[in-house]
Parts: structure tokens; sequence; C-alpha cells
């Protein structure tokens, strides 16, 4: 069997078509489209072009965004976590992953990572500790 090689090309390089495959993926992934038929057309590209295409081409992110991990002691009440959370929110932050040991002690440690997004962290930080419930928290 063939081995596939994998190649890191700036896409102003290919064809419009690879592009347009790209989003009609894209729009089936986020719900914009129903199916494959209506994300083609919003894509303007043939569903044989799709579907030709639709395994052979993946989006790379490199890596731009900037992401941080928060290592959080919070309380065991109701709405700690989701407080915390919102404060994510409002600093224009993303939730990449959020990991929460089961509670010792009405304590419970949370590592939260987020992409920044235009967030910055030591201003979302100090939000974060005002919330009623964290004990502490830290960028790691």
């Amino acid at each position: 069997m063939k081995q596939s090689r994998y190649y890191l090309i700036d896409a102003s390089i290919l064809p419009e078509v690879y592009g347009k495959v790209m989003q009609a993926k894209n729009y089936i992934l986020s719900g914009e489209a129903a199916s494959v038929s209506q994300a083609v057309k919003m894509a303007g590209i043939s569903r044989s072009a799709y579907y030709k295409y639709k395994d052979k081409i993946s989006e790379y992110k490199n890596g731009d965004e900037k992401s941080v991990t928060i290592s959080a002691k919070l309380t065991d009440n109701a709405g700690v976590l989701s407080s915390v959370m919102n404060e994510v929110y409002l600093a224009g932050a993303n939730v990449l992953s959020i990991n929460q040991r089961s509670p010792v002690n009405d304590i419970a440690d949370v590592s939260i990572t987020v992409s920044l997004g235009e967030a910055t962290p030591n201003d979302m930080l100090k939000k974060i500790k005002e919330v009623g419930g964290v004990k502490s928290a830290e960028i790691i």
C-alpha cells in the first residue's frame, strides 16, 4: 500500500477549488448547511469536486492563537465554576478544555485551558479571583 505524503502549503498558491472545498466542509461542520448539496451551492462548487477532494484537504491552524492554562481551587458550591466560565467569556477568551477533580474537603481543583483571543490574561485572572467561591487561581 502506498504511504501518503503530506506538505504544508500556503493556500494562496492553490487552485481556488481547494479553498471552496474547505468552505463547504466548514459550512457542514458549523451547521450553516444542512446537507452536502446545500454546502456546495453555498461554496460555489460541484458535488463531484467536493467528493473528489474532501478527504484530501484539511485546514491547518498554525498556533497564532495564544493559550494559557488557569489552575484554580474552587469551593464545592453550585454555580462557582459557571461564574468562572462567565468571567472567561466576558474577557473574550474561548475555553479549550476543563478538567475538574472530585472535591476533597469541599474544595475542587480545576484546570481550564483557554485560547486568549483578545483577552488579557492578567485582567482575566484578576476577575476570576474576585468570583465568590474561588479560593485561589493562577496561570500555569
